[in-house]
Order: structure tokens, then C-alpha cells, then sequence
């Protein structure tokens, strides 16, 4: 049985990059995946503390989850194949390794949608750094001044 473990935070950017992975639908009987979802929750900022109980975040968390998970279950899971739904909390580095350990053979996918001007924390320890995302922003910003120097001119 092949496993997959595959992180996202959205359902459409995560369907656009595991769909292409699946087999076509004309090629022989492929054997059952095993999908093992993990939900990247966007992070709440440490002033929420005050307002909202450890509880009620992490009912939120379960929630936004389920939300999240459904339409990518749909798109992906064949009938036949196993799921399980986790909900990322800490290091995903640490998360990949331990579920690796759990499930050995498996394969990580990132199908976490790309923030402009942020880098996303590494899935594996031995992920690669990424290179130009720390100048998309500046890049953007010199670009546009450029643009408007050559509109006044």
C-alpha cells in the first residue's frame, strides 16, 4: 500500500497539486493509498490568548479543519483507499518525522499554498531553503516605483 502524506492549508491549492498525482483513470487497477491529511491551521496571533480559552481554539482549529479537509477528500481519496486526518501542531519537521517513523516508506508532499513575501516553514528537516521569495515583495515595490517614474516622465 503506497502512503501519502500530504500537508495543505487550502483546499483548492492542495486539490491543483495532488490531483496530477493520482493514476489516470484508463491505467490498470493500482493498488490502495493510504492518505494521511495533515490541516496547517493559519497561526492566531499571541493577543488571542486573551480573549479565547485554550478550548475554544482548539475547537476552532478542529473546525477550520474539517472545513478544510472535506473538498480535498473528495477530490482525492478513491474508494478503497484508507484516510487519516491529522491537524498540524509545532514543527511539521518534527510532525514528518515522526508520522515516517509510524508509516515507513512514506512519501511528504507540501501542497501548502505559497505566501507572498513569508517563507513557509520546511516540511522535512532536509527540505531546501527557498531562494527567491525573500525578494518578491522588494522586487514588487522597486518594480512599481520604477513604473511610476517612467508614468511622470
Amino acid at each position: 500500500m503506497d502512503t501519502l502524506i500530504a500537508y495543505f492549508d487550502d483546499a483548492d491549492h492542495a486539490c491543483h497539486q495532488l490531483l496530477p498525482l493520482l493514476a489516470p483513470a484508463t491505467a490498470p487497477a493500482q493498488p490502495a493509498t493510504h492518505w494521511i491529511l495533515v490541516a496547517c491551521p493559519p497561526r492566531m496571533t499571541r493577543r488571542v490568548s486573551k480573549w479565547v480559552s485554550y478550548a475554544n481554539r482548539e475547537n476552532w482549529r478542529a473546525r477550520w479543519a474539517e472545513k478544510v479537509t472535506e473538498p480535498v477528500v473528495q477530490a482525492v481519496v478513491a474508494p478503497g483507499d484508507q484516510l487519516t486526518r491529522l491537524v498540524a501542531h509545532g514543527s511539521l519537521a518534527d510532525l514528518s518525522e515522526s508520522l515516517r517513523r509510524q508509516f515507513p516508506g512514506a512519501r511528504v508532499l507540501d501542497a501548502r499554498r505559497p505566501k507572498l513575501g513569508q517563507d513557509l516553514p520546511a516540511v522535512t528537516h532536509n527540505q531546501p531553503e527557498p531562494q527567491a521569495a525573500r525578494w518578491a515583495v522588494p522586487g514588487a515595490v522597486a518594480g512599481l516605483g520604477a513604473a511610476l517614474v517612467l508614468a511622470t516622465e
